[in-house]
């Protein structure tokens, strides 16, 4: 792909959560006993931050000075005109052995900036905001015999349904939310008394897994692997994360969260070893943000966004998507990135390449009326 056209956090805490799952002797992998786990990252992740466009002829003036800020990691290049932000090194490891995959300026059917509905659309598989079941369960049903697995205390939307699938969670007590504990972290992160303070409890949290009694990301996705890799596991499996909505301070916020995304791919890669070679994991937000800085050293609501693939089954080492341009007259309406590639196309990419879903059901009943959106091609390696 030419720039020039369209076209961990440690697992201890981890392996404590996971203490109290049950018991499953491992399968051995075979080629037609495929995985598939969904990561949504609620908030709208800053893709222009997380994949850095570096040979956009735009993207110095936009984004130089914000990406190379003091303090901030250096970017690890992975293309001649792409980088990965430097939190993501075992992301760079994985495109680097083809086993990531990123997907530039993806959005689901809904172009509007709410959360809510952006979100909607995505887990409900269709071109609007309203339904009451998503497309990763009724993928489910149209599998004979598979079934679905939710790390999250209430079922999400996207794997509502008739199909086999059930949530956990783990038995963790209150604790603060997260997006607050951000904020206050910021608030007082010039207070020489109070700083170090906060970063001493924030680390206490994370070693526990807190949070309104969910798993942070890492510990998550080590879950789902510990699931999805016994004998009698679900085929597909979704995590969700929030805190990815930076209108201020993002620099601190991303260089966190994105350790946390980086952390939990090696989780989930280190756990699922048996299964790793035939699952794919996929990394989506609900839009991206601005491409132009606020004032408030954020970004705020977007549409185009950034999706990345990563697990053994995937076809990886390179960027796919159309990227548009960051130039003035190429952004949305002059304000953030276009988006070239419909979010349904890649799912019906990966599910129908690595699942084995047929266009018959992805068409009529995973992505009801969709006929006319063709799945994206080599996404997976094919035997």
């Amino acid at each position: 792909m030419q720039l020039n056209r369209r076209g961990f956090l440690g697992l201890g805490a981890g392996a404590l959560a996971c203490a109290s799952l049950p018991k499953f002797a491992l399968a051995a992998s075979s080629a037609a006993d495929t995985r598939f786990l969904l990561v949504l990252l609620r908030g709208g992740l800053d893709g222009l931050h997380a994949l850095q466009a570096t040979g956009d002829p735009a993207f110095e003036g936009l984004r130089g000075s914000f990406s190379q800020a003091q303090g901030q990691p250096q970017a690890l290049r992975i293309t001649s005109d792409f980088a990965l932000h430097g939190k993501l090194q075992y992301c760079a490891d994985l495109f680097a052995a083809r086993q990531f995959l990123p997907i530039v300026a993806v959005a689901p059917p809904y172009r509007q900036r709410s959360h809510f509905e952006a979100q909607d659309c995505v887990e409900n598989g269709t071109t609007g905001t309203s339904g009451t079941t998503g497309w990763l369960n009724r993928c489910v049903a149209t599998l004979p015999g598979s079934k679905g697995l939710a790390l999250s205390a209430v079922m999400p939307l996207a794997m509502r349904g008739s199909g086999d699938v059930s949530t956990w969670s783990p038995p963790l007590a209150p604790g603060v939310d997260p997006i607050l504990w951000q904020q206050l972290q910021q608030l007082y992160a010039a207070d020489p008394a109070l700083a170090p303070t906060f970063a001493a409890i924030d680390t206490r949290m994370e070693s526990m897994g807190a949070g309104g009694g969910a798993l942070r990301l890492p510990q998550a996705m080590a879950a789902a692997a510990k699931f999805m890799s016994a004998a009698t596991g679900p085929r597909i499996g979704f995590v969700e994360d929030t805190g990815w909505d930076t209108h201020g301070g993002e620099l601190a916020v991303l260089d966190r969260k994105l350790a946390e995304l980086d952390a939990g791919l090696k989780g989930f890669h280190d756990g699922a070893a048996p299964i790793w070679g035939n699952t794919v994991i996929a990394v989506v937000t609900e839009f991206g943000r601005t491409a132009a800085i606020n004032g408030t050293g954020g970004t705020d609501h977007g549409t185009g966004g950034i999706s990345f693939l990563a697990g053994g089954a995937v076809k990886g080492g390179r960027i796919a998507g159309d990227w548009p341009g960051l130039g003035k007259s190429q952004l949305n309406e002059g304000r953030d990135l276009l988006a070239t590639t419909d979010m349904r196309a890649l799912f019906k990419g990966v599910l129908r390449d690595h699942l084995g879903s047929s266009l018959d059901a992805l068409a009529r009943t995973v992505f009801p009326d969709s006929a006319g959106l063709s799945p994206m091609n080599g996404l997976v390696r094919t035997a």
